[in-house]
């Protein structure tokens, strides 16, 4: 259910875990994890070209864009020879723009193989020289050496069909704060359904309309209005995030809200509650205390304060219980009772001694 107006619900209540509906840029896309090179990827290879094979990482959904798309995507690119790597996106943490049929020369095998693409689909592309950065490769940044087959790795966040193909940085503010909203409409609409991938997918595409660089131009009214779409797209992110079990993630979302409005209770909420499943108690405990000097009368934030004491209770009876074994009193001494085989032995000792000694004394 689509958040409520303030005024619909109980005095002094926020629904935390629906999205939110109204009124720092980072787009999620999963980081790889891999540091030394190219992933090894097991899928079978599709011949997209005779200078481009493809292998799916990950499957995407809806259908692929066509010519004049502009599409929002995450890539690292490595010289196929060394495995250097010459370009991260996600490390800068701005997606890629790139508008299919419009693409640079030494873009031309990834626009290739991003128009095989899905939205949502993470792939492995394999690009010719030619295709890439040519016979004299690219001395400035990025670095490539002559004639260097290329490979990519690349996601697809999305994309937006227009005929005349207008790159975001040709957008009046008010066409690019629209787009973006239409994408968290959909991205909203998307989540009523429990598709969370593809409602996470709207709302990085909403975001990616509303960067940093685009950000820092804006004031006034303008900026207000990009901050009630920007805002709410992070914290509807770390609500499916939560619920996909993904708590790095949200805290990361909601610590981006923070930035820019540091009493905000469902940003406050959610990152507790991400922290509370991480294990970061007293983090987590911090985060609701905030969050109930704004919202006092709230049930929800009550409850999770709760359930931190219970935990709490819960680890210090572990404790007592395995301390109480390590440094518990120690056994008392029982006297061990001796076997009828040693007393006899015993006596008959006593008994030679003494005709031993008495002997002794008849000689004297």
């Amino acid at each position: 259910m689509v958040e409520l107006e303030e005024n619909d619900l109980p005095s002094g209540q926020v629904d935390h875990d629906d999205i939110v509906a109204e009124a720092s840029s980072v787009v999620r896309g999963d980081l790889p994890q891999d540091e030394e090179g190219p992933p090894e990827v097991d899928s079978e290879i599709e011949i997209l070209h005779e200078k481009i094979k493809k292998q799916i990482i990950k499957e995407g959904h809806d259908k692929k864009p066509s010519k004049y798309s502009t599409c929002f995507l995450h890539y690292r690119a490595w010289v196929k020879s060394s495995f250097h790597k010459f370009e991260d996106t996600w490390l800068e943490k701005q997606p890629l723009e790139l508008i299919l049929g419009k693409e640079k020369n030494e873009m031309a095998g990834l626009a290739i193989g991003i128009a095989s693409m899905k939205s949502g689909e993470r792939a492995l592309l394999h690009v010719g020289w030619e295709l890439g950065y040519g016979k004299e490769g690219n001395f400035s940044f990025p670095n490539v050496p002559p004639m260097a087959d290329i490979i990519y790795e690349v996601e697809l966040i999305g994309f937006d069909e227009t005929r005349e193909g207008i790159a975001r940085s040709d957008m009046t503010a008010e066409q690019r704060i629209g787009a973006a909203d239409r994408r968290k409409m959909d991205g909203n609409a998307l989540f009523k359904e429990e598709k969370l991938e593809e409602a996470m997918q709207q709302y990085e595409m909403a975001i990616a309309y509303l960067g940093d660089d685009f950000m820092f131009q804006l004031f006034g009214k303008y900026r207000d209005m990009a901050m009630a779409v920007k805002n709410p797209c992070h914290l509807n992110l770390a609500a499916c995030m939560i619920r996909l079990k993904r708590y790095h993630e949200a805290v990361a979302q909601c610590s981006i809200v923070l930035t820019e409005d540091e009493n905000n209770v469902k940003a406050l909420f959610r990152r507790g509650k991400a922290r509370a499943e991480l294990g970061q108690t007293e983090a987590s405990r911090e985060d609701f205390l905030k969050a109930r000097k704004f919202a006092p009368e709230d049930k929800a934030i009550a409850k999770e304060l709760r359930l931190l004491v219970e935990h709490d209770r819960a680890v210090y009876k572990k404790q007592k219980e395995l301390y109480k074994g390590l440094f518990g009193p120690r056994p008392e001494h029982k006297p061990q009772t001796k076997s009828w085989l040693l007393l006899v032995w015993q006596w008959l000792l006593s008994f030679f001694h003494r005709i031993f000694k008495l002997q002794r004394e008849k000689a004297d």
